[in-house]
């Protein structure tokens, strides 16, 4: 089953409801990576609120998440477009170790110099236009924590996240109170009372319990006494724009000589996507082609 992203509205339209299942997205991103644990379900938790937040922005362009810290991480980067495409990556520091018992403060914000960023980054930017960019204070324990108090003090909207990750899948429910007005009026005291109940009900989820049953089955279970107005699903996906081609026109960048040197020396060169870690390899062969079609006569000659 492909991986989605489903949504829901309360009946009275007070609150919408959201759940995304990375599974097939999750073992695309993890495909040549190696993280320890404790990065990799981090990482994953990040990727499903990314999914998450991005299908609710009205925008042509990608959604940011990136954490900036000055412990183990020095950087985690998860980005997801309109189309719900996702891509992501963690940088880490050698010279520390990941501890089973580490979390969010002390990977990233041990010596409260970690900073949480949000960028609205648009496809068709103008000449001197700017990526929108919000700063997140590191509050809270998990990641969840960290956005739900984001959105209600930036985006004045009321917010829950609960996220969870494992080697299998990552997966998130968003609980997102809606603003008055803009169509039907909603009643305040309604809304009011749904929004506790609804809060009051998915307080109860337990990470293990949200990697163990499906998305629909936790949905069931938690509302199940509720009418939810559901939307079409939508698609969830692995992308990274990282290709032979565009590598092969960076080592081009390189020259002929910094090439031959790095062959003479490795007998191949290897170059690993800084995004994905995707491995390219170019032998002796591969690499004299790519000066081939623009190469002079000596360096023809030169190259074989």
């Amino acid at each position: 089953m492909k991986d989605s992203l489903k949504k829901y509205l309360f009946e009275d339209r007070s609150l919408r409801v959201q759940t995304v299942n990375l599974s097939q997205t999750w073992q695309d991103t993890l495909e040549h990576q190696q993280y320890h644990p404790v990065l990799r379900n981090l990482l994953g938790e990040l990727s499903a609120a990314a999914v998450l937040l991005a299908s609710n922005i009205k925008f042509d362009g990608s959604l940011v998440l990136q954490l900036q810290g000055d412990g183990p991480i020095a950087l985690i980067v998860v980005e997801c477009n309109q189309a719900l495409q996702v891509r992501a990556t963690i940088k880490t520091r050698q010279e520390f170790v990941i501890k089973d018992t580490d979390n969010l403060q002390s990977l990233l914000n041990a010596n409260h110099n970690g900073r949480f960023i949000v960028v609205l980054d648009p496809n068709n930017r103008q000449e001197g236009q700017q990526a929108y960019q919000g700063i997140v204070p590191l509050t809270g324990e998990t990641v969840a924590d960290v956005l739900s108090l984001y959105m209600r003090s930036s985006e004045q909207l009321d917010t829950r996240l609960y996220l969870a990750a494992n080697e299998h899948k990552a997966t998130g429910l968003l609980l997102q109170r809606l603003p008055h007005g803009g169509g039907k009026e909603v009643d305040s005291a309604i809304a009011e009372s749904s929004w506790e109940r609804a809060v009051h009900l998915t307080n109860t989820i337990k990470a293990d319990e949200q990697l163990a049953i499906d998305e629909d089955t936790l949905i069931h279970r938690l509302f199940w006494e509720e009418n939810l107005i559901p939307y079409e699903p939508q698609a969830v996906s692995w992308y990274c724009n990282c290709s032979r081609e565009r590598v092969a026109d960076m080592l081009k960048m390189l020259g002929i000589a910094e090439v031959e040197s790095i062959l003479a020396e490795q007998n191949e060169i290897k170059v690993h996507c800084d995004f994905c870690g995707k491995p390219y390899t170019f032998d002796a062969i591969d690499s004299a082609k790519l000066f081939i079609a623009g190469a002079s006569s000596q360096e023809s000659q030169h190259t074989h």
